[in-house]
């Protein structure tokens, strides 16, 4: 695997910096990893001045849904994931069908997070997560967390270390898991004694099946409904990410829905800025378990309707 030119500033990591050696002597211990061999892998690592750069610019711009959705709900996106799912569908839909996962949600998210595994980083991840773990000390231990995890992943046979490529933050494979994710929820699908995030379609459908049903997936289950009010305070109704009300007490409250869904249906609310005005969502269960992907509405409703255009019907692909 090839490794592009990220950025015009590295340096290899000194292992003879304190913190460094510290971790060496720790982790080897706590990993079962030859000291030697670790002390040898990170002295290949390359600390990226472009990796902290990213990483230390303000917080970008909120953008309306409208902005972004033309990021990732596009018609380019829409028919390479139709062809991606065509030609992976016997894998997609036996993973579906063993776990109750919507295989059209499973690709939609491969879709918006790497372009269906043509974009998975253009960093090694052993430079990344080197880099942040020892140069960016705002999120220094979480991202020696995630390197001690990385080695782990090495030490195994599941990651190639000097070659594996990530996000500018460590984020592996198609699906751009941490490692520790890689670690909790990835899955060998096919039992060849490995897990390849990059390549093996079904490894990557069973990790990211796994991964949300983990986090509560519910078969069968709608995604969300499209919502109108009736004159109700919209701030008194936004939840955010919180997953604490009913389809009941949002009628109470001035939200019209599909009255065939349940009032006890548990749900949310959001509002998104479309460009000729606001549009309003009640998500479901399933629609909160994206989220727990990505902690965002937006992504979550990108990837629903990036679903839906794929392979399902409105708000339950």
């Amino acid at each position: 695997m090839l490794l592009a030119c990220s950025a015009p500033v590295a340096q290899g990591l000194d292992t003879s910096r304190p913190e460094v050696a510290h971790f060496i002597e720790e982790v080897a211990a706590r990993q079962h990893v030859d000291r030697t061999w670790l002390k040898h892998l990170l002295e290949d690592a390359q600390t990226k001045q472009a990796i902290i750069d990213t990483m230390s610019k303000p917080a970008e711009k909120v953008r309306p849904w409208y902005e972004y959705r033309r990021i990732f709900v596009t018609e380019k996106r829409i028919r390479e994931g139709r062809a991606f799912y065509f030609e992976h569908r016997d894998v997609f839909d036996g993973v579906a069908a063993k776990t109750g996962v919507s295989a059209a949600v499973m690709v939609a998210i491969l879709g918006a997070e790497t372009s269906y595994g043509k974009s998975v980083g253009t960093y090694r991840a052993l430079d990344a997560l080197s880099t942040l773990a020892f140069d960016y000390p705002a999120r220094a231990a979480y991202f020696r967390g995630e390197l001690e995890q990385f080695i782990a992943l090495a030490r195994d046979g599941n990651v190639e270390p000097l070659t594996a490529l990530s996000s500018y933050a460590g984020a592996l494979g198609a699906p751009q898991f941490m490692p520790t994710n890689v670690r909790k929820f990835a899955l060998d699908g096919d039992n060849d004694g490995t897990i390849d995030l990059y390549a093996d379609w079904t490894d990557v459908a069973e990790s990211i099946a796994n991964y949300l049903a983990q986090h509560g997936w519910a078969k069968g289950e709608p995604l969300y409904a499209r919502a109108t009010l009736y004159d109700p305070d919209v701030e008194d109704l936004h939840s955010g990410l919180d997953f604490n009300t009913t389809v009941g007490a949002l009628r109470r409250q001035g939200v019209v829905v599909d009255e065939a869904i349940a009032g006890p249906t548990p749900a949310l609310f959001a509002a998104f800025r479309d460009s000729d005005g606001p549009i309003y969502r009640v998500g479901f269960k399933n629609f909160w378990v994206i989220t727990r992907y990505n902690h965002s509405l937006m992504y979550a409703l990108a990837v629903s309707e990036l679903a839906e255009a794929i392979g399902g019907t409105a708000g339950n692909p």
